[in-house]
């Protein structure tokens, strides 16, 4: 007596070519983004310990404020870019909780689009800001592109640390390109083009799970 078969469970179609590439680069960029989020913590904790040491001793370092406060912006700026992968940004559920499945699905999808309009919106204005091809025109001399442009960021320097201030802001446009690759591979998630990638090494992926 033949014995009879089960038909095959079906497969989740693989997304295509661009998709792949758009998870892929996110992946990447959120690599990245740990090792330097370590770094940064690190360096932090080794410049507060300095302060500490330093003005208990009666030779207090002056620049050393001002670098603690400038690592804390590039560690809160590539965090919040490392929250909106994992999916960690904060939401209000009062109106979804009440809809069905398809209907959240769909404010899902809308809140996520203006999440990446936003990515996109800074990234235009970080362009406009900095004017990479305006200071480039003027041989990227920093006095003579201010005197012309009244932009002044490419002369003006920090207090104590005397570095370019640009350079530190630098992270602006950094934030904005990786917030937005982040936002579109969420966005592909969401619209259902491609399975919902698990992050490997970030073990803390809900607020919850702070505690």
């Amino acid at each position: 007596m033949p014995t009879p078969h089960n038909p095959p469970a079906p497969q989740a179609l693989s997304p295509r070519a661009p998709i792949r590439w758009v998870l892929a680069l996110s992946t990447q960029v959120l690599r990245v983004e740990r090792h330097l989020l370590t770094a940064l913590m690190t360096l932090l904790v080794l410049l507060i310990l300095l302060n500490v040491v330093t003005r208990y001793t009666g030779m207090p370092i002056y620049w050393v404020d001002e670098a603690a406060v400038y690592t804390v912006v590039w560690l809160t700026f590539v965090g919040a870019s490392v929250m909106t992968r994992l999916r960690m940004d904060f939401a209000v559920t009062m109106l979804t909780d009440h809809l069905g499945a398809r209907g959240a699905k769909a404010f899902k999808v809308v809140a996520t689009s203006g999440v990446l309009l936003f990515g996109l919106a800074m990234l235009v204005m970080c362009w406009v800001w900095m004017d990479p091809i305006g200071i480039a025109r003027y041989g990227f001399d920093a006095k003579e592109f201010a005197a012309e442009s009244f932009n002044f960021l490419y002369t003006e320097r920090t207090q104590t640390l005397n570095w370019p201030t640009w350079v530190l802001q630098l992270i602006l446009p950094i934030f904005s390109a990786t917030f937005s690759v982040h936002a579109l591979a969420n966005l592909l998630e969401d619209m259902g083009a491609a399975e919902r990638v698990q992050h490997a090494g970030f073990d803390v992926v809900n607020a919850d799970a702070v505690n």
